[in-house]
């Protein structure tokens, strides 16, 4: 299966097809150069995209309320042992969240290049977003005490993400209007600077057209225009 790149768009990812650069589906254009690779931190992306802490504390709560309950009417052994099932079944869970976080992580790929971000993103079916700088209107970052972060970039123009195709590398809870995110990415303040730095570079890059020539006109005019 073949895939394409367009720009703030997602498409299918051949999982048989070599990559000619890791996470890009296709050799970055002449003049375009690669700043920053990398990746999720698997334990961060579980604990605020899978919230895997809540969901812990919330099956330790079953098991204490369970405890709680019993007491009066069981012995103290058997009342400990109707409360050991909601923690197994805690631990399972948890256990399977943090397997989905490992999996995304390993399965994703940041790429920040002198003109544009791109995602390859997708356990079970990749797929490469790229957004150009030019479509960027905006950057947060979210940055954490450990270093890590995540970097949300706000679209503009015609640039429409679908808050579920890009799960969980988008800005929490910006379902209406997704904005693609770097989640959980180390090192997020360096990244975030250097993303900031060749973003105002490309935008401010001036683009340069020829007008059509006029009837009658002597010679062609040239405009300069921001891209």
């Amino acid at each position: 299966m073949s895939h394409h790149t367009t720009q703030g768009h997602a498409h299918g990812h051949d999982d048989f097809e070599i990559e000619p650069v890791e996470g890009l589906p296709a050799e970055p254009p002449k003049g375009e150069n690669i700043l920053w690779q990398g990746r999720p931190n698997w334990w961060r992306l579980a604990v605020e995209s899978l919230k895997v802490k809540w969901v812990a504390g919330y099956f330790v709560l079953l098991a204490l309320w369970r405890f709680v309950s019993q007491l009066d009417l069981l012995p103290l052994g058997q009342a400990i042992g109707s409360a050991v099932p909601f923690l197994i079944l805690g631990f399972i869970t948890c256990g399977m969240l943090t397997l989905v976080a490992v999996a995304q992580a390993r399965a994703t790929v940041y790429t920040v290049t002198d003109a544009r971000v791109a995602m390859r993103i997708g356990a079970a079916l990749n797929v490469t977003i790229n957004i150009p700088y030019t479509q960027v209107g905006n950057a947060m970052l979210d940055l954490r005490p450990n270093g890590t972060g995540t970097i949300a970039l706000e679209t503009i123009g015609e640039t429409r993400l679908s808050y579920l195709t890009c799960w969980p590398h988008v800005r929490p809870w910006y379902l209406r209007e997704a904005q693609p995110a770097l989640r959980c990415i180390p090192e997020a303040e360096k990244v975030a600077t250097l993303l900031s730095e060749a973003a105002e570079a490309r935008v401010a890059m001036p683009k340069v057209t020829r007008q059509a020539k006029a009837p009658h006109a002597p010679r062609h005019a040239t405009t300069v225009a921001a891209e």
